[in-house]
């Protein structure tokens, strides 16, 4: 999944070795995370279950009424080495899994039926959809552009989710494990900015949780050209790169920083920063990125 994501987002690989340079080229990932279609077994589960039999749990649920969407995060196997200093991208710790699906019986009648259309015309197709996200392919056939312009009217994830299918939405990278100045979210974000990457601006370049313990940005998403069925070609959304600092709990502040384990650290997600961070796809965020 790793390589396929690298391969159709420059940014996003351009940025990781620019940090790993600066970090001994080591990195470690907060989560992986990914869309789907809550329709005829394509949703949350369809993904869910790769995880699930490979040691992963599911955790609590996330709500996003505005946008149509609700999601899961799963975290990884407790007994594997989440604390090893060895470690750089996939061959470091196991990161978390965020998993959203659109609500699609909430969505127009019309958005329904272009949905449906898709989900349906190959019925099986969802019990594929970690090897789709591996190989970067859809898994239903090409959509036609004014299918996706209609979609994209109504909801970008929904649009965003036709073109892209099952493919890594985005990955991030866990600053308060990286051993430079980095390591500070806030020194990361001047850094990504100073190296000419846009960050994602909704709601401020830093989302902040009600607690004040999980910390988190991202850029804005790369453009890719989609051929769309009957020879359209046009310019479609891509994927993004996040980044998260978690900070220690209160009732273990006063723990030497060397003792420090991720377990001692805020867990899970926030409702309020996830939402931002969703936008990091949408059509106002990438008109910043050209401008």
């Amino acid at each position: 999944m790793e390589m396929t994501y690298l391969k159709r987002n420059p940014t996003a690989k351009a940025i990781l070795e620019l940090v790993r340079s600066f970090n001994n080229n080591q990195i470690y990932y907060d989560h992986f995370a990914f869309r789907t279609f809550g329709v005829n077994g394509y949703g949350i589960d369809s993904l869910a279950k790769f995880f699930l039999d490979f040691g992963y749990t599911q955790r609590e649920e996330l709500r996003f009424p505005a946008k149509k969407l609700r999601a899961l995060w799963f975290s990884p196997p407790t007994e594997l080495p989440v604390d090893s200093n060895d470690g750089g991208g996939v061959n470091g710790p196991l990161p978390r899994v965020f998993i959203s699906e659109l609500l699609v019986d909430q969505m127009s009648p019309q958005a329904q039926e272009i949905i449906r259309k898709y989900a349906e015309m190959h019925g099986c197709g969802y019990k594929y959809a970690a090897l789709a996200s591996a190989l970067g392919s859809l898994a239903w056939e090409k959509p036609l552009y004014s299918e996706f312009q209609q979609l994209a009217r109504e909801s970008e994830y929904a649009a965003w989710t036709l073109v892209n299918g099952y493919a890594l939405n985005h990955l991030t990278i866990s600053t308060h494990r990286l051993k430079s100045h980095l390591r500070s979210i806030r020194s990361l974000n001047q850094f990504i900015e100073e190296n000419g990457f846009r960050l994602n601006s909704e709601g401020g370049l830093l989302k902040v949780s009600p607690d004040g313990l999980l910390l988190q940005s991202s850029t804005v998403a790369d453009s890719v050209t989609f051929q769309f069925s009957h020879g359209v070609t046009e310019t479609v959304p891509c994927s993004y790169i996040e980044f998260a600092e978690r900070l220690v709990l209160p009732q273990y502040k006063t723990l030497p920083e060397e003792e420090v384990k991720e377990f001692h650290r805020r867990d899970g997600f926030e409702v309020g920063n996830a939402d931002k961070i969703f936008e990091s796809t949408s059509k106002d965020q990438l008109a910043r990125r050209t401008a």
